[in-house]
């Protein structure tokens, strides 16, 4: 038995991540994204990112075995939860701030989200791995946004529009690009909550 067999798979893995550093696989995963944006996911290639960042695309592939998999671990090291912190007290200020933060990186993750559109449907991972970093992170900051508000007695429990305040938030940031050509931001999201969430939960 060899030595690379007796360390075993996961001995094995750890050994080739460790030939890339943080930053350099920062870099790698910044390009990655970045060119989905641009060209769209099925234009993206691994010889394409490698060219852009200067390193052989075996480098690419020892350390992520197929595209998906590469944009997967990009999405997963990308993740921030921009809702994550929001609580000032009052639910209605709280939403206001939450359409802030929205419009502040709506430009690029709903341009990240349109042009993964078809790929997630095709990849389970992938899919899998947008919404672990883009969508669940964000929808239960803003349920805890909410679950805030009825503990305070802003809103009571049972209020209907509570539950779909999220798809209100996410739908506005995904459709307002088809219906108009444009990015929902800070501007729009805060217009938005005011006429139509905020009312909606009872808090004109």
């Amino acid at each position: 038995m060899t030595s690379q067999a007796a360390d075993g798979p996961e001995t094995v893995a750890a050994s080739r991540r460790s030939k890339i550093t943080p930053e350099r696989e920062r870099e790698f995963f910044d390009a990655v994204l970045e060119q989905i944006r641009e060209c769209g996911y099925d234009s993206v290639t691994m010889e394409g990112v490698a060219a852009s960042t200067r390193c052989s695309k075996s480098t690419l592939y020892r350390q992520w075995k197929t595209k998906p998999q590469f944009v997967a671990a990009a999405l997963r090291a990308n993740r921030k939860v921009r809702f994550a912190g929001i609580d000032t007290g009052s639910l209605a200020e709280d939403l206001r701030r939450a359409a802030r933060a929205a419009g502040d990186w709506s430009g690029k993750d709903a341009q990240l989200m349109q042009a993964l559109g078809h790929a997630i449907t095709q990849d389970p991972e992938l899919q899998q791995a947008l919404r672990e970093t883009l969508i669940d992170p964000e929808i239960a900051a803003l349920r805890q946004i909410l679950a805030r508000g009825v503990e305070r007695g802003e809103v009571r429990a049972d209020h209907p529009a509570l539950e779909y305040v999220p798809a209100m938030m996410f739908g506005v940031l995904r459709a307002r690009p088809v219906l108009c050509g444009e990015h929902a931001d800070s501007g729009y999201l805060l217009r938005f909550v005011e006429a139509a969430v905020l009312p909606a939960l009872g808090l004109t």
